[in-house]
């Protein structure tokens, strides 16, 4: 159990850093929309490629925090049966949904976007924008990041849900136990 205990952590601490770290690039989206905003409008000019930026930007951060927030329980959810259930039923709810839904999603990302992603880097795809950005090959491969980082978390939960069923809630940290946070 201390295996699975390490694996929780130590996939739930990855996605806690990049989703820390990518979750500065709102900051970077505002400043380089504010430019091109002003630049438009009160220079009456336009760069293309700041425009690429920022939409750019704004895809990257997504897709790199989407494992951030499912680590603090951010996404969606339908409430009507898990919010007042036991924890060690929302164990069992997420291990189900982990392997039923968030498994087989990732895999598919994978899968269908892989040859997509590998033709934009033997292209080295820029910009469908005249006057854009180079590089939107990297841009694509934000797809698997976000796949493997929501993997990661999936698998976290399922260590956890393991480790709660297992009777070994103790050795979840309190930072990762269900309803940390939540008030």
């Amino acid at each position: 159990m201390q295996i699975v205990a390490w694996v929780m952590r130590a996939f739930s601490g990855v996605n806690r850093v990049v989703g820390n770290v990518f979750s500065w690039l709102a900051l970077a989206i505002v400043v380089v929309c504010f430019t091109v905003v002003l630049q438009r409008y009160v220079l009456s000019t336009t760069q293309v490629w700041m425009q690429d930026l920022y939409v750019w930007l704004n895809g990257a951060m997504f897709t790199a925090v989407a494992g951030f927030a499912l680590l603090r329980d951010d996404h969606v959810r339908v409430d009507i049966f898990y919010r007042p259930a036991t924890v060690r039923r929302k164990a069992l709810i997420d291990l189900i949904g982990v392997v039923i839904f968030i498994l087989p999603y990732c895999w598919v990302m994978y899968a269908y976007g892989m040859p997509w992603i590998e033709r934009s880097w033997r292209l080295t795809e820029g910009s469908p924008n005249v006057g854009g950005m180079p590089g939107y090959f990297v841009l694509k491969s934000f797809i698997l990041v976000f796949a493997a980082l929501i993997l990661l978390q999936g698998i976290a939960m399922i260590s956890r849900s393991i480790l709660i069923l297992g009777g070994r809630e103790d050795l979840v940290p309190e930072d990762l136990r269900y309803g940390h946070g939540k008030e």
